[in-house]
């Protein structure tokens, strides 16, 4: 939430580059980590806090520069992410067996230093810097704005539930009986198809309205999970066609989310209500995952699990289609 405002006072360059550091410092501290509090502390809060000042530089420099096609330009950009999701899991499965856990950390760590360093000097903001003294009532006001309130609420719904396929579908898989060599892939699937989940939904809801876009892929993550993942459990088939078409909205989601909240914000604060957004967001993502562990608790069945992710992801998607009817009421329009 305070990098979106450190975003609009000063502009992306030097959160970028004390990002950077600060990222790849987390994940060379990470490789000397073997207590859990240590992972805690490297990985939990040093990596999260350079993640969040690079991604919220990014995305917020991407939106200052588009308007007519600002969710495909938002979509292309987070698409890299998912790329990464592709590439990485299986370059860790090679390289630990290797060169071992310690010394495959820090060549990530340096890998994210080198491309981290290109996005230093190549991203930029159209906007020029405003400094401007910090207050809370910039962080309490856009909620005087029911739509604001909604789609933020939205938003910790969604989360709640959308990073729960990613975090369980292979222990789910692995319960079942799936064959174990392709139980590693069943990840890199989900973030395969999540690269043109990202693309594709902001290429439509250029052009068919980001809310409503957004209202149907987030809907669409929700069905599914309850229409396949819970009938299709014990399915090998339907395990790997219920990761695709996930992967695939709910990368949607992802890339839609800024580009709804700036349809109804300020271009000139949207560091500080992307930032706020991106906060509840994280809070769901936070607290869906031990949800999840506690409603699994030891055993192996993951019914209750299932029915939780697909309940909160159509709970957000309600609430998507409530902050629409807010901005234009139950006409049809391209919103």
């Amino acid at each position: 939430m305070q990098m979106g405002r450190l975003f609009d006072s000063y502009g992306p360059r030097w959160i970028l580059i004390v990002g950077t550091i600060v990222y790849s410092f987390g994940l060379m501290v990470t490789s000397l980590s073997s207590q859990y509090y240590q992972f805690i502390l490297s990985q939990g809060i040093v990596l999260a806090l350079g993640a969040s000042a690079v991604f919220n530089c990014a995305t917020n420099s991407v939106i200052t520069w588009f308007f007519k096609r600002r969710a495909t330009a938002l979509g292309i950009m987070v698409s890299g992410s998912s790329l990464g999701g592709v590439v990485l899991p299986i370059m860790m499965d090679k390289l630990i067996p290797q060169i071992g856990f310690p010394w495959t950390i820090r060549t990530l760590g340096f890998m994210f230093l080198a491309l981290c360093g290109i996005s230093c000097v190549t991203i930029k903001s159209r906007l020029p810097p405003r400094p401007k003294p910090l207050r809370l009532s910039d962080y309490l006001s856009p909620f005087k704005e029911l739509k604001f309130t909604i789609v933020v609420t939205a938003s910790f719904f969604l989360f709640w539930g959308l990073f729960l396929p990613f975090n369980y579908l292979i222990l789910q898989a692995q319960a079942a009986g799936i064959d174990p060599t392709l139980v590693p892939y069943i990840l890199p699937i989900l973030n395969a198809l999540s690269i043109p989940g990202r693309i594709l939904p902001g290429f439509f809801g250029d052009r068919l309205g980001r809310y409503n876009t957004m209202i149907f892929i987030s809907a669409l993550s929700g069905i599914i999970t309850l229409a396949l993942w819970i009938p299709g459990s014990k399915s090998t088939a339907a395990i790997i066609v219920y990761g695709a078409i996930f992967g695939f909205s709910s990368g949607g989601i992802i890339s839609l989310l800024p580009a709804c909240m700036a349809q109804i914000s300020d271009i000139r604060e949207i560091g500080t209500r992307n930032g706020v957004n991106l906060f509840f967001a994280a809070v769901g993502a936070l607290t869906g995952s031990p949800i999840g562990g506690a409603i699994i608790g030891g055993g192996e069945n993951y019914l209750g699990l299932q029915l939780f992710t697909g309940i909160t992801m159509l709970a957000g998607s309600l609430l998507y289609v409530i902050a629409r009817t807010v901005l234009v009421g139950p006409k049809s329009a391209r919103v």
